[in-house]
């Protein structure tokens, strides 16, 4: 028998290979070179220092979410699906931090983007590095360096950040952090005690071990580029969304991130020349009202029309005359983004075209519909392509069922209702809508002890007793389909259960025969 140890959640996603070809939903260059203009044409004389902004990225599953939940001092884990904050954010902080010129403590801000570490999201942890002044780089002392944590220093890397790096989970029993240091040498990343210049701080998240070290390095980092670190607060605001959804109640709403200014209620929105509503509430990050937000302050906007991008670039105009009006958000726009590509074959064969699976998918927040998007990208198949017919934010409705009936679709729903009338609409036309709690399949753990195989049982064990039971259909590791995983390696599992597994529970794999006994008269 097998036991396999911290699995992620047993919510299972959808699991398709396809090969998509995506178009659209890419973030606007000329917004972003007019944020770099503004940015950049500010007289250095109107330039005050502002609260450094900081990036957090790492692998899944190595703590990034708990070193935050740590700093912050407020536990934000158990509500989100597999341990995995699936929804962008921006918080800010004030560090307690001595300042050495008349050694008095001082309380500093600092703004943290929280990233999801899941590797579905690179389009969100690449968007996060181009709004922070510094990085991050959760690495886990018991798992060393893995592929995200390479995609990770590539971001890095590319956005030309100064970075540390925190070794987490040192507390652990099998952590070694000689070993992932030596990994981190091997990516170039040489510690400074081994004569490199990378800054590496081992940490325990859940211990709460050295947070105040690490923070006291971002901030002596901050420090080093400190004339970087300005903006002038008293011009129009102009910054980058950071998250856009729809409320029920609310309507459109968004999260920017003030990059220079200050956004006052009452004011204009625009975004690439195009009037999107007027501020009518502001909430910082704890969900206090707040009359207005200087620069580093994540800031929740209320009185959009249309709920802007994730990346979008937000400023207050000077005049709404001569602005174009805002009325259907551009990821809403109910046109093919995918198409079906032949299949190569050999010569004197004609091109057979693929098989496709339409789907329409719905989700509750831009940042997952776009790390949905981005995940069906990197799926391949020779013989299936996945059409996306239409996409979008908020609850599924008679028009999805109608375009789904149309089309053949299936409707893919992540985190959102059905309305009544467009369930009974959906039976009546024969579509079919799944819906799942998170974007992933797999479980995700480590093999305590035996041997983890494909296509034997499993129970699911919590706090020493039995709550469930299922199959493993599929056996990965390092994202490559295997037969079986040894004690101490880490893998990912594919469980077809009905019952549902939470963070913590045990998965034991065993073979189950069956025997015939013939009894002799």
């Amino acid at each position: 028998m097998c036991r396999f140890h911290r699995p992620l959640h047993g919510d299972l996603g959808v699991k398709i290979e396809p090969e998509v070809e995506k178009k659209g939903d890419e973030i606007d260059t000329t917004s972003l070179d007019r944020l770099k203009d503004i940015l950049e044409s500010e007289d250095k004389k109107d330039l005050e220092p502002r609260p450094p902004v900081v990036v957090v990225m790492g692998h899944v599953d190595h703590g990034k979410t708990r070193l935050l939940d740590a700093i912050r001092k407020t536990n934000v884990m158990g509500g989100e699906a597999g341990g995995i904050t699936q929804h962008i954010g921006a918080y800010q902080v004030m560090v307690p931090f001595k300042n050495e010129t008349h050694g008095k403590i001082e309380n500093r801000s600092l703004t943290f983007i929280d990233t999801p570490g899941h590797e579905a999201f690179t389009v969100m942890r690449s968007r996060g590095a181009k709004v922070a002044d510094i990085a991050i780089l959760v690495v886990a002392a018991d798992d060393g360096v893995q592929p995200q944590t390479k995609e990770a220093v590539k971001i890095i890397e590319a956005a030309k950040l100064p970075f540390l790096v925190a070794l987490n989970k040192i507390d652990k029993p099998e952590a070694d952090i000689d070993r992932v240091k030596a990994q981190l040498a091997e990516i170039g990343l040489q510690a400074e005690e081994w004569g490199g210049k990378t800054v590496i701080v081992p940490i325990s998240a859940k211990a709460g071990m050295n947070i105040d070290k690490l923070l006291e390095m971002v901030l002596l980092l901050a420090d080093i580029d400190k004339e970087k670190i300005v903006s002038n607060p008293n011009r129009r605001a102009v910054g980058t969304i950071v998250e856009s959804h729809i409320d029920p109640q609310a309507g459109p709403v968004a999260t920017l991130l003030v990059q220079s200014g200050t956004l006052r209620v009452g004011e204009n929105l625009a975004i690439n020349f195009a009037l999107y509503g007027r501020v009518k509430a502001l909430k910082n990050w704890k969900g206090e009202f707040a009359k207005f937000a200087p620069p580093s302050m994540p800031v929740q906007i209320l009185g959009f029309k249309v709920a802007p991008a994730v990346g979008d670039i937000l400023e207050v105009p000077e005049s709404v005359k001569g602005l174009e009006k805002k009325l259907k958000p551009s990821y809403l726009v109910q046109e093919k983004s995918v198409i079906t590509q032949p299949i190569q074959v050999a010569a004197g064969e004609e091109a057979v075209a693929k098989k496709k699976y339409s789907i329409i998918i719905r989700a509750d927040v831009l940042g997952s519909l776009e790390a949905i998007l981005g995940s069906l990208e990197r799926m391949i198949h020779p013989e299936v392509g996945v059409e996306v017919v239409a996409k979008g934010l908020g609850s599924v409705t008679d028009a999805e069922i109608l375009r789904a009936a149309a089309t053949g679709a299936h409707i893919l729903g992540f985190h959102v209702p059905i309305a009544p009338k467009a369930e009974l609409l959906a039976k009546q036309k024969g579509v079919t809508i799944k819906h799942y709690k998170i974007i992933y399949d797999l479980l995700g753990g480590r093999v305590s002890d035996g041997r983890a195989e494909n296509n034997v049982k499993a129970r699911i064990m919590r706090n020493g007793e039995q709550v469930g039971s299922g199959e493993v259909v599929e056996l990965q590791a390092g994202r490559q389909k295997v037969k079986d995983a040894l004690a101490g390696q880490e893998c990912g599992l594919k469980l077809q259960t009905k019952d549902a597994v939470e963070v913590g529970d045990k998965i034991e794999l065993y073979h189950e025969e069956i025997k015939e006994r013939k009894l002799g008269f």
